[in-house]
């Protein structure tokens, strides 16, 4: 998932989201599709709490640490839905020290697909069970594909005078299927500046100096991703 300041119009295509693949567009949907995205925006956002009436009902509030830097959606990949949250931990100069990404995820009426996981660690918080999966990463090496919903994500945070503190990153992903259809997700990301701890992502993958202790790191950042905010179900149910 270097101290050199990366602008956010090339910082963070994390790569953590597992994608949808890309079908042949129907053209006839195109005016359904743009309609569904832009009416979908159902989420409001007050005193760092973000409420969700279905899809799912719930409500997450973050730590006083983090300010609210706003929202967008969107059609992702031409066959789903999604609508983009951003609470983040910054300076004074727009480097971010840390941050949460939640992502309202689902696809269109005009197809059958579902979300497809490979499920190696799950948590419930808040009554809600999330698919769990933890990434060291340089950002500057790993750019992603800029048709993705990191590339959407950057555009928006950079467009807010945001940059990330440094290239090296960690990355805490967690993700709820809303029923048991699958095509609908909340995805939460939680992403903190790894410079500090005088690693490298390389010093954490496979083969690094630090390989062995990311077990550890990993343990720590599930844990401060889990801390930092607050999950409730709202009493209307999902």
């Amino acid at each position: 998932m270097t101290k050199a300041l990366l602008s956010l119009t090339a910082f963070m295509s994390l790569g953590l989201v597992s994608p949808p693949a890309l079908f042949h567009r129907d053209h006839s949907l195109v005016g359904l599709e743009e309609t569904f995205a832009l009416k979908s925006q159902t989420r409001v956002v007050k005193n760092r709490i973000l409420t969700s009436t279905e899809m799912p009902a719930v409500q997450i509030k973050f730590d006083k640490a983090f300010k609210y830097a706003g929202s967008q959606n969107f059609v992702l990949y031409e066959v789903a839905h999604a609508e983009q949250h951003f609470f983040v931990d910054a300076d004074r100069q727009g480097r971010i020290k840390r941050f949460y990404w939640v992502q309202f995820e689902g696809y269109l009426p005009s197809n059958t697909h579902t979300y497809r996981y490979q499920v190696t660690k799950s948590v419930n918080i808040g009554g809600f069970d999330f698919i769990a999966d933890a990434y060291p990463r340089n950002i500057k090496a790993n750019p992603g594909r800029p048709d993705s919903d990191s590339s959407r994500a950057r555009a928006f945070l950079g467009s807010k005078g945001y940059q990330m503190a440094s290239d090296e990153v960690l990355s805490q992903r967690l993700v709820h299927m809303v029923d048991e259809t699958k095509r609908n997700e909340l995805m939460i990301i939680y992403v903190e500046d790894l410079s500090g701890m005088g690693l490298t992502a390389a010093d954490l993958n496979a083969g690094g100096r630090a390989a062995a202790r990311w077990s550890e790191i990993s343990k720590g950042l599930l844990e401060r991703a889990t801390k930092g905010m607050k999950i409730s179900r709202q009493s209307h149910g999902e």
